[in-house]
């Protein structure tokens, strides 16, 4: 039976989760034996641990605006609904990446899911110094599998053009990215914070700087345009949960059909504000000088294993209506799309270098920050870490096209390192 919406709390919780029966199965018990705790620290939704006699899950509810700024920010309460589909797409195709589904309730706003344990937040792990050796294979993994088979090298016509229309009216979230990642670092604008006065000056550069703000919108035009695939949307390190063994990617409630390079964007750029925070995290001096190289190894990995990977699900791909393989059957043939796939992959890395800064700026000049910086507790050696990202950044934006490999971005970041 439906029930009008209303905010849940560690009070109201159990007797809901009571009335769902795999929820129930799950905990163990009596509802009255269930311990519930909030422990959302995100910028939009309530998030509870509740556990049981027989087990634990989370419950994701989402609130009618924007928890980070207030009720000032009106927010639709759909949102939870295309984080439920993307969830169901993703676990189609990397079931084991991805935290598994117990209920999802449309007039609550609310799914409940995998409680997963001993997991922490990356963007924690890497805080604290914490090496993740499977973490680069399984993000590509994700990414790969979820990005190419949820495009039309994959797929029908028919079925893309569905999946643009059911994501159709996530308009919401994905204004949020188009005004704070694209545009409000590069203007006076009322939610922009920075470390100040430390970076007034930077601030004010790429507010007056002509060629990145042109760059910069050149990929807004592609992000509310290109219908590639299925993208998670806000593929950060605080948006995936690891342990040494295990990678599980959560909260895709920014997802829409939109660029393959916005989410492999995403993730290495998060990985680059995490090499230049280190600084900031160590005892002393150098102490995490070899951390950063393992991070610098990761941002490489990444690229590296998501296009092999991509390439072969390509390669084997029969079904998808772009690039018909009935099309290129002979020997001359099989050799220009061979060299159109390389292309394609070039196109695919220029877009994904240039996302990468696009993100890291945001998080140095824009509304939501990250912990990896914002945890820093001098001001001055903060604000000397987000000068690094935002340099790399520019620089990453501006020499998207020229840039040949991964390999020319970590150069650069330790070049940029250097040279501070």
């Amino acid at each position: 039976m439906s029930q009008p919406y209303r905010a849940l709390s560690d009070g109201s919780l159990p007797e809901v989760l009571a009335a769902m029966p795999q929820v129930r199965e799950q905990l163990g018990g009596a509802f009255t034996q269930w311990s519930v705790q909030e422990v959302g620290d995100g910028n939009l939704n309530l998030v509870f641990i509740v556990k049981g006699p027989g087990g634990s899950v989370i419950v994701k509810q989402a609130l009618p605006y924007v928890r980070l700024v207030g009720d000032s920010w009106p927010l639709p309460l759909a949102r939870s609904y295309y984080e439920h589909m993307a969830l169901t797409e993703q676990t189609k195709h990397v079931p084991k990446l991805v935290p598994k589904i117990y209920h999802y309730d449309r007039d609550l706003a609310l799914i409940v899911m995998e409680y997963l344990t001993p997991h922490i937040i990356m963007r924690k792990g890497l805080i604290q110094g914490i090496e993740y050796p499977l973490f680069a294979s399984h993000i590509a993994e994700f990414m790969a599998q979820t990005l190419f088979k949820t495009s039309v090298l994959a797929i029908s016509a028919a079925e893309h053009k569905r999946r643009i229309w059911a994501f159709i009216d996530n308009i919401a979230l994905c204004k949020i990215t188009e005004d704070l990642v694209f545009t409000d670092p590069y203007r006076v604008a009322k939610l922009n914070r920075w470390t100040e006065p430390f970076l007034d000056d930077i601030a004010a550069e790429f507010r007056e700087d002509e060629k990145l703000k042109l760059a910069v919108q050149k990929r807004k035009l592609q992000f509310l345009t290109s219908a590639e695939a299925m993208i998670h949307g806000d593929l950060h390190t605080g948006s995936i949960m690891v342990t040494p063994l295990d990678t599980r990617v959560i909260d895709p409630e920014f997802a829409f059909v939109g660029p393959m390079g916005f989410d492999v964007g995403a993730v290495i750029g998060n990985l680059l504000i995490a090499y230049f925070a280190q600084a900031g995290h160590e005892e002393r001096p150098g102490a995490r000088t070899p951390y950063r190289h393992w991070i610098l190894v990761q941002a490489e990995q990444v690229w590296r294993q998501f296009n092999k990977r991509f390439l072969e699900l390509w390669d084997a791909s029969k079904s998808g209506e772009a690039y018909m393989p009935e099309l290129f059957t002979d020997p001359q043939g099989a050799v220009a799309f061979a060299a159109e796939k390389q292309r394609f992959m070039r196109s695919l890395f220029a877009d994904t270098v240039s996302f990468a800064g696009i993100k890291m700026i945001r998080r140095v000049l824009g509304l939501a920050h990250t912990e990896d910086l914002e945890s820093i507790k001098d001001p001055a050696v903060r604000a000397s870490c987000e000068r690094k990202v935002l340099n790399l950044a520019r620089r990453l934006i501006l020499d998207a096209d020229k840039l040949t490999g991964i390999g020319d971005v970590t150069i650069a970041a330790r070049g940029v390192l250097a040279a501070q």
